[in-house]
């Protein structure tokens, strides 16, 4: 008696292939209408052009092309590509600080406040200590903050509360600002800092290729086995 054998029925191909083309027409379709939230320009990174700008890799080269902050976090990575934004990795390099910026991630400097012609000022400011811990602290213990303000202003106390500290910034020895992207204003002591936008303040650097990379790797080694076996023989 021949085991009995239970297969998967399998479709015609006619049927099959209709399925996966309905497939791909509804998932194209739902990528074209499905809305995409564009964030708000913050006054660090206030336009298209600062943006491409601050993520590097020569975006800003591409300013032209993407002219309004709208279309900055609408076009899709064809679109970018009709518009001559070339190779693939650099589309992907965008598409992917553009989602970080809609769910605000910045890099240095995107969560200042106050600024003025691409210019922030940082400064050092004591607080009292947190006393909300269970750790013990003196009556008089304070704490210094980095924080965005301009020098030439006072800090009230209600105002001074309110501040939140700069990120990516800390304080180093009694009143030194340190971190990426800081110069120090003349005559403070390093108490008080500018942050300006520059190029590519916020690029990833791409990881330098080791033999040929990944796809590459095998076969650059086995040439270089090769040669130095032919270079021994000779």
């Amino acid at each position: 008696m021949k085991p009995l054998s239970i297969g998967i029925p399998r479709l015609p191909c006619s049927r099959l292939s209709c399925m996966l083309r309905s497939h791909n027409i509804i998932r194209q379709l739902h990528m074209q209408t499905s809305p995409s939230h564009i964030p708000s320009p913050t006054p660090f990174v206030p336009d298209t052009k600062t943006f491409l700008s601050l993520i590097g890799r020569n975006l800003s080269q591409h300013a032209a092309k993407i002219p309004t902050w709208e279309s900055l976090f609408s076009l899709k990575s064809m679109q970018l590509r009709k518009l001559g934004v070339e190779p693939a990795r650099t589309r992907r390099y965008l598409l992917w600080w553009r989602d970080k910026f809609r769910k605000g991630e910045y890099g240095i400097g995107g969560d200042l406040q106050d600024v003025k012609d691409s210019v922030a000022h940082v400064r050092v400011v004591e607080l009292p200590a947190d006393r909300s811990s269970r750790a013990l602290v003196r009556p008089d213990a304070t704490k210094k903050l980095v924080v965005n303000a301009p020098p030439d202003v006072p800090i009230n106390e209600p105002k001074l509360q309110s501040l939140k500290p700069v990120h990516g910034l800390k304080v180093q020895g009694a009143h030194t600002i340190v971190g990426p992207f800081v110069e120090p204003v003349k005559g403070t002591g390093g108490s008080i800092a500018t942050v300006k936008v520059q190029e590519g303040m916020w690029e990833q650097r791409r990881g330098e290729k080791i033999d040929g990379g990944e796809r590459r790797k095998v076969q650059v080694r086995r040439k270089r086995k090769l040669e130095e076996l032919r270079k021994a023989r000779a």
